[in-house]
């Protein structure tokens, strides 16, 4: 009996550990969606590990970033955009380009997030039922149809607390599930270490890729919102330690997910020298390797991505609209609703007009980098302004790795209007 009630602390003391997981969850909900996995997967069957080196230098700048905004929040106040367009010069414009950008590259994300999961869902169903397949558009339109009524209805009565519970729940089963198949199927640990080497793969669509690796994993929408999530939290200047280990854990996991996914890939399709450029192209390919259980296990990972991303993707608009009027979300808002509702509609043209969404996807990434310069250059501004952070000094470490970011992201947006080029050429 103690063994049982041992067993029972350990679970608890596990769910709590889990549940105390703060913004830093919609951080890993915007990162890690079916694009961001896409993105792995066709990086991890081309190109093996690469591209590893751009994950890592993203994840880390990204920790940097979440860290500078969260500060940012809990000294000042303020949510960003509301602090841009009352403090800066021009504030107000930058405000108004950033929410066109985000919520553009993010509505391009939600069409392609709903269009996959329905698809995987699809997939999954066919597995044990073939017949299926004769009827695949008016089954994938109704589960897309299904998923995100659900979700609008979810998010009418939610609240952040909820939408947080729920967000870990997808979050923790994605990360799991990945994780898992890693240890099914993985590279070697030196085709590891050669990745963590800068380079870029030297064929078409090589500099595209390297972008959307940075516009899906430093998501300019991860930054902005945070400062309103940590309001919706309840957290005060007191909890700015905690504060910086929940930016910490969220850039970790999301490294250690992502490339996990990248590492699956390489694992079971570079080395035999086959590519894909679709995630349920990972059925085909990977049932040899693996056996069912494994695609099983991928696919309800990458299901989890999808919908981890759905309510991120859906709250961004009303979100930034929020921040920039008043730094107050009210979920209960007219306003609230029908941008969500709007958002809603928008997710559905992939599924209606049953277009594949895959290269919409990497697109929409690349686009994401081009407001990156933007949102940094804004957390600069805000941070060096002695009267907005009453007097608290950002660490030099943090500044210096600010501007660092800044030059990244504007090498990378280069890089971006290259790949984009070389794509439409």
């Amino acid at each position: 009996m103690s063994e049982v009630v041992k067993n029972k602390s350990l679970i608890r003391k596990i769910l709590a550990i889990i549940l105390a997981f703060g913004p830093g969850v919609f951080a890993i909900g915007y990162t890690i969606g079916t694009g961001s996995v896409t993105s792995m997967i066709v990086a991890g069957s081309r190109y093996g590990m690469q591209l590893l080196w751009v994950l890592l230098i993203s994840c880390i700048f990204s920790g940097v970033l979440m860290y500078a905004y969260g500060n940012y929040a809990l000294i000042s106040g303020e949510t960003a955009l509301y602090g841009f367009k009352k403090h800066l010069r021009g504030g107000k414009f930058l405000a108004i380009l950033i929410i066109l950008g985000i919520t553009f590259g993010q509505w391009n994300s939600l069409m392609g997030i709903l269009g996959i999961s329905s698809n995987i869902i699809f997939e999954l169903l066919a597995l044990n039922f073939p017949s299926l397949a004769d009827n695949q558009y008016a089954i994938v339109l109704g589960i897309a149809i299904a998923i995100i009524s659900i979700f609008y209805l979810i998010m009418l009565v939610g609240k952040y607390t909820f939408f947080e519970k729920i967000l870990i729940l997808f979050v923790s089963i994605m990360g799991l599930s990945f994780i898992v198949s890693l240890f099914l199927i993985h590279p070697l640990p030196s085709e590891v270490v050669m990745g963590l080497i800068p380079s870029i793969p030297q064929v078409p669509g090589g500099n595209m890729m390297v972008a959307a690796f940075v516009g899906t994993t430093m998501a300019a929408a991860t930054f902005l919102s945070r400062p309103l999530f940590i309001k919706g939290k309840g957290w005060t200047i007191e909890k700015l330690k905690h504060q910086r280990n929940d930016a910490i854990m969220a850039a970790f996991l999301v490294f250690v997910i992502s490339g996990a996914i990248m590492a699956v890939a390489h694992g079971a399709l570079f080395n035999s020298g086959k590519s894909v450029s679709h995630v349920l192209d990972m059925a085909n390919t990977l049932e040899p390797v693996a056996g069912k259980f494994a695609v099983s296990i991928f696919f309800f990972g990458t299901l989890s991505a999808g919908l981890s991303s759905i309510f991120p993707c859906l709250l961004i608009a009303p979100l930034l609209l929020a921040d920039y009027q008043s730094g107050e979300l009210d979920t209960n808002s007219t306003q609230f609703r029908i941008i969500t509702f709007i958002a809603c509609l928008v997710a559905l043209i992939v599924p209606i007009f049953g277009a594949n969404p895959i290269e919409m996807q990497i697109l929409s990434q690349v686009f994401n980098v081009f407001v990156l310069p933007a949102v940094i250059i804004g957390i600069i501004l805000m941070l060096r302004r002695a009267d907005v952070m009453k007097n608290h000094r950002t660490h030099p470490l943090v500044m210096a790795g600010l501007y660092a970011a800044l030059l990244f992201a504007c090498i990378i947006s280069y890089n971006g209007i290259i790949g984009l080029l070389e794509y439409i050429g």
